[in-house]
């Protein structure tokens, strides 16, 4: 894991301030608004072909349940011990009941959950199958959702949870998966708070006055309409994401390139990636990050710390495979193997 020295000696300099910050993870109060989804991971072994048609007859051996889309952000948090409040909507039905489950058993306050009867839960089940001494491969994904927005009532009901909790937390998470729960009147809502974090796939400028955006590559590049494929196309990226969004801050992931964060006073900083060689699986790193930078923002971390933040903790989830997440104690772990070892302070 080579990393510049001139940024480890960065890292060095500020690794007080970001021990502390890691030992303060339990304090922020965080409210989720997002898109929730449940992934399912059914795997078994694969017996023979089927005679009625010709696929496999796979023996079911196990079932996984973990949260997804913007539910991930929320489960991010709470394993990073934050104190968590989610709003958003589910369907009346097992899936819906397995992620408030799910929640609450990681202390997620779950209160601004409201069922939708006419959409199901959002729910991705991937299943995957083996032969005997054989690695495990995904074999189908059946998703489960509507097309059909959601309804007017609904979104008023999580409009109007999140105006009721803005004042009892320190910051918001906007995760916005495309299922149609960030509606203008609920990005309104999230907006009245003064630190709202902003993770969208398209249309950034529905979130014009946020605090801290945070695309992808991808994402930014169909913002902006442009590749980003150079120094130069990067940095007008950034002016010109920060012009369209009128946002304070702009954090660009750019996969095994790091990060780059921009400013709206014009200035840019690049964030090395701390793991590009025990690289699995990059499946909800974005969650991950937007999790831990949310968490040292409403700390008053400042964006450069919260970003470090967020990149120590995708460079842990990214080991694992499938949706995962990590808490502050690996992230102290690896930040002192980052520094060098004998780095780790006591916590009392």
């Amino acid at each position: 894991m080579e990393i510049d020295s001139t940024f480890v000696d960065r890292l060095r300099g500020r690794s007080d301030r970001l021990f502390d910050l890691l030992a303060n993870f339990h304090q922020p109060r965080i409210l989720v608004v997002g898109d929730l989804t449940l992934d399912e991971f059914l795997t078994g072994q694969v017996e023979r072909l089927s005679r009625e048609a010709p696929v496999l007859i796979v023996r079911h051996e196990t079932t996984q349940q973990v949260p997804g889309g913007g539910a991930n952000a929320v489960y991010n948090l709470a394993q990073l011990g934050a104190q968590v409040k989610v709003a958003g909507l589910v369907g009346q039905d097992q899936q819906g009941e397995a992620l408030k489950r799910i929640f609450t058993e990681a202390g997620v306050d779950v209160s601004g959950m409201f069922p939708d009867r006419d959409r199901p839960t959002v729910t991705k089940t991937r299943v995957s199958a083996h032969a005997r001494q054989s690695v495990t491969q995904q074999v189908v994904r059946i998703d489960r959702k509507s097309d059909a927005p959601p309804a007017g009532e609904c979104l008023q009901a999580v409009a109007n949870y999140i105006r009721d909790q803005i004042d009892t937390v320190d910051a918001v998470v906007c995760s916005d998966y495309g299922e149609g729960v960030l509606s203008p009147a609920t990005i309104a809502a999230a907006l009245s708070h003064p630190l709202t974090v902003v993770d969208t796939q398209k249309h950034l400028e529905r979130y014009r006055g946020a605090t801290l955006f945070t695309p992808n590559l991808p994402e930014a590049e169909l913002a902006v309409g442009y590749a980003i494929d150079s120094l130069e196309s990067l940095q007008q990226a950034g002016k010109d994401l920060i012009e369209l969004t009128q946002a304070k801050y702009m954090l660009l992931t750019r996969g095994d390139a790091g990060m780059s964060l921009f400013d709206a006073w014009g200035n840019h900083e690049d964030i090395p990636a701390f793991n590009r060689t025990d690289v699995f699986d990059v499946t909800g790193a974005g969650d991950t990050v937007v999790a831990a930078l949310s968490v040292g923002l409403a700390l008053q971390g400042s964006a450069w710390e919260a970003a470090v933040l967020g990149n120590l903790a995708a460079s842990l989830v990214v080991r694992q495979f499938g949706t995962s997440t990590t808490n502050a104690a690996d992230m102290r772990r690896m930040l002192a193997t980052l520094l060098e070892p004998g780095m780790l302070p006591e916590v009392g």
